[in-house]
C-alpha cells in the first residue's frame, strides 16, 4: 500500500518559499491523487479465486472495473488517502496564517517605502506623459503567498473531488456523500 505524504517542517520560510511548497503539495498529489486508478487497482487481490480458463474467451466491456473489497477500501481511505489530505491541509492552513500574519522579515518593504516617498514626490504633467500617475506599488510577500494559496485549496479541491469520484466508483460503499463531508467525518473520528 502506498505510504501517506508527511507533514514536513512547517516554517514562515517554507511557505514564502514558492518551489517549496509547490514541490509538497506536487509530489503529494502525485503520489496518492494523481495515480489513484493505480492505487486502488493495487488493492484488489489478483487471482483469489484461481485462474478460469473460460475468462480469457469473452472479451470484458472496458467499463467494467471490479470492485474492491470494502475493508481494502476503509483501510485505503483510513491509512492513505485521508492522512495524505490532512497533511496537506495542515500545510495549506499553516501558510494562510503566515499570510495573514504581519511580515516583519519582509526584505522588500524598505523597498516598497523608497518607492512610495519617491512616486509622492515626482510631479509630471499629465498633459506630457498622460501614464505618469500610474503607480504599481510591489506587493508584500504576504500578499503574494495569499493568491498562491488561494490558488492551490482550488486545486486541492478539484483534486479532491476527482479522486473521490474514482474512490466512490471503485469502491462502490453506497454513500453518497461529497469529499470534504467524508474528510470531516474522518477527522471528526480521529479526534474522539
Amino acid at each position: 500500500m502506498t505510504t501517506p505524504s508527511t507533514t514536513p517542517k512547517l516554517t514562515p520560510q517554507f511557505c514564502f518559499s514558492t518551489v517549496a511548497l509547490r514541490d509538497f503539495l506536487r509530489i503529494s498529489r502525485g503520489a496518492i491523487d494523481d495515480s489513484i486508478t493505480q492505487n486502488l487497482n493495487a488493492l484488489i487481490t489478483p487471482a483469489k479465486s484461481g485462474f478460469d480458463p473460460g475468462s480469457t474467451s469473452i472479451r470484458a466491456p472496458r467499463g467494467s472495473s471490479r470492485q474492491i473489497d470494502a475493508s481494502s477500501c476503509e483501510a485505503f481511505k483510513d491509512k492513505v488517502l485521508f492522512p495524505s489530505w490532512q497533511a496537506r491541509s495542515d500545510v495549506l492552513t499553516y501558510c494562510a496564517y503566515v499570510a495573514t500574519s504581519p511580515d516583519p522579515d519582509d526584505p522588500e518593504t524598505s523597498l516598497q517605502a523608497a518607492e512610495t516617498e519617491r512616486n509622492r514626490e515626482k510631479v509630471v504633467d499629465e498633459r506630457l506623459d498622460p501614464y505618469s500617475a500610474r503607480y504599481f506599488p510591489r506587493e508584500p510577500r504576504t500578499q503574494k503567498l495569499a493568491l498562491l494559496l488561494r490558488q492551490e485549496r482550488s486545486v486541492e479541491n478539484i483534486v479532491r473531488s476527482r479522486t473521490w469520484g474514482m474512490v466512490q466508483e471503485r469502491c462502490g460503499n453506497g454513500s453518497f456523500q461529497d469529499a470534504e463531508t467524508a474528510f470531516d467525518q474522518w477527522r471528526r473520528g480521529r479526534e474522539s
